[in-house]
Parts: structure tokens; C-alpha cells; sequence
């Protein structure tokens, strides 16, 4: 795949690759599979023993249902690093740590090459953005071992904007930041973005009268989420921008116009759809038109990497839930909502199929609430919920209604006192599973 950089020819590439349709998009996509199985999957040990027996230049994407999947837990090995590593460790030059969410983290390694595809596939979320080297950015982020905006940081460099880390400040000072720099872009997690403005408040710094005009945020579901994007959007006067990516396998998704969701980026890998129902795969064609989404199915998102030769993954069960449909003039999986949480989070509440994400769509809506928190629970051989919140007054009867009248449960609802819950800068943490 020819690589991308900031010139108006480029930004056409992107948008011409984007509105491919699917048969052309397939070829393209075939092609970069031949390449990896010659060049990579031979001599990556991992998958050399995983695929014992298989000829892969007979596989092609739309039979790849006939290989096994890739989980989280096979990456995770036995040794110091991901067990999918194509080369010996002094071959790469990066070295990151997923975010431990659903578990232990894992020390993910990244070839000088490699990094090219994350900057790469950054652009497209930049050109969603508009953004260029008129923009003056602040990357909201610790800068620690988590992968996070690491790529960000770099692919904004690349476009040529003015970068700002900010990795050992306090909210306070990167606020300042942000003020004195006249940045109009940010880029953090919706949570962050949120405990930013509620900082905000407190030290009388009105946000709305910054140059902030994009905020680009990832790592967690929010940036597509309705309520919790336009409580952002309203306390800082600027346009939410969403995006997606893993550890496992880079950058993968980019907004559209509207911010009804997200597209795979199908130029980088190849993305599959598993019902929540059955695990079997659900073909493109069988998906609704983007009008009809919000009635489509759940499913779980499985990509496979086409250009990351350190280190592939092949038919990898992301764990992220998603609702797949086909976009107008588009040849990219588009998912409407973009992600809508983690399938190991969905709870099952006296008969009620309950999701953390569901659930904060709701608490959202009222904007009163500055924090939350939800923890599952067992009661005897029944799964319970309760919410705690941060509120100025006593919404918890309120909340407890609309809970009832959406989602059809019955949930305790408590009001606690003002900064009693977490704040978070990297991924929120909000959902406590004691079950």
C-alpha cells in the first residue's frame, strides 16, 4: 500500500479509497493478503504453528471463516512480549503496553516501519478533522507506557500542525496550556474531556472563549455516543471528532460527516462481523443499508491486519461490540454508533440484556451529573446494578425513572457527595464488576 501524507492529492487518495466499491476494495484488499502471506505469515512463528497444515495462498478473504480465530489471550503468551511477534525484539523500535481494561496489559512491539502505518492511518481520522497546519494541537494524554496518542502525537507532527505534550501537567496547568497557546485542537478521552471542563468550572475558565474548535477524542466509547459527545460539544463550544483504534492492531476507525459513527479503515485491514447470537460470521450482504442501522444486529468486530508485518493478527476478536451496516457510496464496514462497549461487559439484569454503554447514554442525558459510577453485583443467583452519582441535587429518583422506562429495569440509584467517584485521564473506569 502506497503510504500518505499531507498534500490536497493525498486527502483525494483517502476519499477515493473510501468510496471504492466493495468488489474493487476486495481486490485491493486480496492483493496486500497475497503480500503478507509471502512475506510475513511465513516466518512469524506464531502463526507458522497456528496455521500448521493450511495452505494460506489458497485462502482468500472471503473464505478467511475457514481459519481460526486470534483472542487477546493466545497474544498474551508465556515470554515478555506479545506471543505474535514476526522478528527477534531488536528488530523494532517501539514499545507499548495495552491498557490492562479486560485484564493483564501486554508489551506490544512496533518496527520502524510498522509506526509508518500508525501515522498513516492517523490521517484519516486528521482529514475527518480537518485539520492542518494551520491547527495548534494539545495531546491531553500522560504520555506513559499505554500506546494511547503516542501515534497521534507523531502523524499530527507529520501533517506539520504544532504539537503540545502534555504528559506531567495537572488539569489546571494544561488548561493554561490550552489558553495560552490558543490550541483549536485537543486530543483526549471523552472522560477527559469531561473532567476538563468540570476543572474548568471550578477555576473559572470559560471554554467556550478558547480558540478550541475539534476535539479529537479515543480509548473509549463516548466520541459516537449522542448524549455524551453533545455534553462535551456544549461545554466547549467545538466539534467532537470520534476515533478507534487497538494495540493489537492500530488505528482502525474514523468518523463520518455526521458523526453517526465509524468506518473501518479497509485499506489497513479487513474487518468481519461474529453475531452475538451464534458466533457465525455475518456476510456484508446480509447487513442493512446505513437507514435502517439502529434496527441491525449486534456483533462483535474482528480484524485482520494487512500491512503491520512485525506483528499480524489474524482473524483477531477485537471484544468490541458493534452495530455493522453498509454506508451510501462507501465500500468501508461502516458501524453505526461507532463502538458501543466491550462484548465481556454485557450483563444479563433479572432477564434484561444490559450494556455499560446503554446505561451512560442515559446518565448522560442529564447534564447535571458530573461523575458516575455502576457496579454489578450477585444477589443469591441473581445478577444486581446499582449506579452511584455526583450531582448538586438529588436526581436519583429521576435517573431511576428513565432507567425503568428505557431500558425496562429497575436499578438502585444513589446520589454521593461532590468528588467522592474517580476522575480519569486515560480510559474511564466506571463500570466496577464484582459478580
Amino acid at each position: 500500500m502506497p503510504g500518505f501524507h499531507d498534500t490536497e492529492i493525498d486527502k483525494r487518495s483517502r476519499g477515493f479509497q473510501l468510496a471504492l466499491p466493495l468488489d474493487l476494495l476486495r481486490q485491493t484488499q486480496q492483493q496486500a493478503w497475497e503480500l503478507m502471506v509471502r512475506t510475513t505469515l511465513k516466518d512469524n512463528p506464531f502463526y507458522r504453528q497456528k496455521f500448521a497444515g493450511v495452505d494460506l495462498r489458497s485462502v482468500t478473504p472471503e473464505r478467511f471463516n475457514e481459519l481460526p480465530f486470534t483472542t487477546k489471550s493466545e497474544l498474551m503468551g508465556e515470554g515478555t512480549f506479545a506471543a505474535n511477534l514476526t522478528y527477534k525484539p531488536g528488530r523494532y523500535t517501539r514499545l507499548h503496553r495495552t491498557s490492562g481494561t479486560s485484564g493483564t496489559p501486554m508489551m506490544v512491539l512496533d518496527t520502524a516501519e510498522d509506526w509508518q502505518h500508525w501515522i498513516e492511518g492517523w490521517q484519516y481520522v486528521l482529514d475527518a478533522a480537518d485539520v492542518g497546519r494551520k491547527d495548534r494541537a494539545v495531546m491531553a494524554f500522560s504520555f506513559g507506557p499505554f500506546i494511547g496518542f503516542w501515534s497521534a502525537f507523531d502523524a499530527a507532527i507529520a501533517r506539520g500542525l504544532m504539537v503540545a505534550p502534555t504528559g506531567a501537567l495537572s488539569t489546571a496547568a494544561r488548561l493554561e496550556m490550552i489558553q495560552s497557546i490558543a490550541a483549536t485542537v485537543i486530543f483526549c478521552t471523552p472522560s477527559y474531556a469531561l473532567h476538563m471542563a468540570e476543572v474548568a468550572n471550578q477555576i473559572d475558565i470559560d471554554l467556550t472563549r478558547t480558540a478550541v474548535k475539534k476535539i479529537i477524542v479515543a480509548g473509549e466509547p463516548g466520541g459516537s455516543v449522542p448524549a455524551i459527545r453533545s455534553k462535551i460539544e456544549t461545554a466547549w463550544k467545538a466539534t467532537v471528532i470520534d476515533h478507534a483504534g487497538a494495540s493489537e492492531v492500530g488505528p482502525w476507525g474514523f468518523p463520518d460527516a455526521d458523526n453517526k459513527g465509524l468506518f473501518v479503515n479497509e485499506t489497513m485491514c479487513f474487518a468481519e462481523v461474529i453475531s452475538l447470537e451464534d458466533q457465525s460470521v455475518i456476510a456484508r450482504s446480509e447487513l442493512p443499508d446505513f437507514a435502517d442501522a439502529e434496527s441491525g444486529p449486534l456483533a462483535e468486530l474482528v480484524l485482520t491486519t494487512l500491512e503491520r508485518n512485525g506483528c499480524p493478527v489474524v482473524r483477531y476478536r477485537t471484544g468490541d461490540l458493534v452495530r455493522p451496516c453498509n454506508y451510501p457510496d462507501a465500500g468501508f464496514l461502516f458501524l453505526h454508533g461507532g463502538v458501543l462497549g466491550r462484548t465481556d461487559d454485557m450483563m444479563i439484569i433479572r432477564g434484561v440484556n444490559v450494556f455499560p454503554s446503554s446505561i451512560e447514554q442515559i446518565i448522560r442525558s442529564f447534564p447535571e451529573v458530573a461523575e458516575y459510577r455502576l457496579t454489578a453485583f450477585r444477589s443469591g443467583e441473581m445478577d444486581q446494578l446499582k449506579i452511584e452519582i455526583e450531582s448538586p441535587q438529588d436526581l436519583s429518583a429521576d435517573l431511576a425513572q428513565q432507567l425503568q422506562i428505557r431500558l425496562g429495569l429497575r436499578v438502585d440509584v444513589e446520589t454521593v457527595a461532590t468528588d467522592m467517584l474517580p476522575r480519569f485521564e486515560a480510559k474511564g473506569r466506571r463500570f466496577i464488576d464484582q459478580r
